[in-house]
């Protein structure tokens, strides 16, 4: 175990390696910063962008709304679920509005939520409608998928609710919900930035992605864009952490 860790870790370390290379590779081909920046370039002015005076306000509110916006979609995706896994009315009055919401185009969604709301809703607001149909269908296929005998034995011998719900529903639904969750949290970073470039809230990474565009200044929008990447990577590991904890109580 301890020795396939240590091989994954270097296979890991060798990809990142090697995607730092063909980086340099590719500005050292083009010769021009506005293009292609060099690695250590983008380095230096991400450090010039973690010590600007607003870097801390932006990304706090930024990770604020994507989580804002994750947890009422998952929130309102578990209950419905549910709601349309035990009740087939339910399941089929909800369908058609999952499969709008579904098909709507991003770009649609946030032009409207800008002349909707305020700049700083219009991420959530995005947030949850492109997150809530992946939580929701989950959790639908989960309930759909229980062993149906095993519930029979349970309500043959009367076992209660309560134990019915924590000991085979949740572990039944439980890898459905984080597979879900696990999709939407990659899904919920990008689309909270789109429209953040787009509405143009005070304090955001897509706004400072925009202005960094706006100037030319390629290596600052390189420098955001690994910010938000390392945010997505701590966010992934932080639900993996809550996945590990879920199936222990489970």
């Amino acid at each position: 175990m301890r020795n396939s860790t240590i091989r994954n870790s270097l296979l890991s370390a060798a990809s990142i390696l090697a995607l730092l290379l063909v980086w340099k590779l590719m500005a050292v081909y083009w010769n021009q910063e506005l293009i292609m920046p060099a690695p250590e370039t983008t380095l230096v002015t991400m450090w010039q962008v973690i010590q600007a005076d607003n870097f801390w306000q932006s990304v706090g509110y930024t990770l604020g709304r994507g989580l804002l916006g994750f947890v009422i979609s998952c929130a309102i995706g578990v209950v419905a679920g549910f709601a349309a896994g035990f009740s087939p009315p339910v399941m089929w009055l909800l369908q058609p509005w999952v499969t709008v919401i579904r098909t709507i185009p991003v770009m649609s969604v946030i032009i409207l939520a800008i002349i909707w709301f305020r700049t700083d809703i219009v991420p959530i607001f995005v947030t949850f409608l492109m997150i809530f149909p992946i939580i929701y269908s989950n959790v639908l296929s989960g309930i759909k998928n229980i062993d149906k005998q095993l519930l029979e034995m349970a309500h043959m011998y009367r076992v209660k609710p309560r134990r019915i719900m924590t000991e085979l529903y949740f572990p039944a639904i439980l890898p459905y919900l984080m597979a879900g969750a696990a999709n939407a949290m990659g899904i919920t970073w990008k689309v909270i930035i789109a429209a953040e470039i787009l509405s143009q809230p005070r304090f955001a990474i897509g706004t400072n992605l925009m202005i960094a565009k706006i100037d030319l200044e390629t290596a600052r929008v390189f420098a955001w864009t690994a910010v938000a990447i390392a945010i997505s990577f701590i966010l992934e590991y932080g639900l993996n952490v809550l996945e590990k904890r879920l199936k222990k109580w489970g």
